[in-house]
């Protein structure tokens, strides 16, 4: 049943925040921010200095209002910590086989990321639900209507330049969901989580406005 909250509300909200931090307080901040302007689907990367911890303290405040996940998540020992840290779904930059086999024994949600076909027929076998394409300025929309052609039932999550101009092509173009870093969080540079949730609330808003 987690399996299909985490990935009802992806589909609902339509948006990921990738959080990047130097910290787990700044992660938290973030994220909070994130939350508040109504993105419910965080995603804190394994390349922040304490992040277990930061997934620990999100899960325990906003874990009934928002779906809290790890992302840079390179092998299966790291998958473990995330999980019993309380996150819900499993980001990672590539594709990994025992990661996948790990995430689908708890039930979790696996998404890695992906350059080709095959890589994409291999995660499917192995239970993967959503695929990351990463990073996403290197391809663009047109990339994943042609990888809809000969597999339209394939659902993907373009990460890496995406942001409100150009978020509409890759809803148009078939993906499921866009996932946000720098575009969404670089305020919190100047200490402006205020920004963050701005942008949160254009970024949902947004969403909600092309998939009606």
């Amino acid at each position: 049943m987690k399996k299909l909250k985490v990935l009802g509300n992806l589909q609902k909200c339509g948006v990921v925040a990738v959080i990047r931090a130097e910290n787990a307080e700044d992660a938290c901040k973030m994220s909070a921010a994130c939350i508040e302007g109504g993105l419910t689907n965080i995603e804190v990367t394994f390349t922040t200095p304490g992040a277990e911890e930061a997934i620990r303290r999100l899960v325990s405040e906003y874990g009934k209002q928002a779906v809290i996940g790890a992302g840079t998540v390179l092998d299966p020992v790291t998958a473990r910590i995330a999980i019993l840290a309380g996150a819900e779904f499993v980001v990672s930059p590539s594709f990994d086989k025992e990661t996948a086999q790990l995430c689908n024994l708890y039930g979790i949600p696996y998404m890695p990321g992906f350059l080709t076909l095959g890589e994409i027929k291999e995660a499917l076998k192995l239970g993967v639900d959503v695929l990351k394409l990463f990073p996403g300025s290197a391809f663009g929309p047109d990339f994943v209507k042609a990888v809809k052609g000969p597999m339209p039932h394939v659902s993907i999550m373009p990460t890496g330049g995406v942001d409100l101009e150009n978020m509409e092509q890759w809803l148009k173009a078939g993906c499921i969901a866009v996932g946000i870093g720098s575009n969404l969080t670089a305020p919190a540079k100047q200490g402006r989580y205020d920004q963050i949730m701005e942008l949160a609330e254009a970024y949902v808003s947004k969403y909600r406005a092309l998939s009606k």
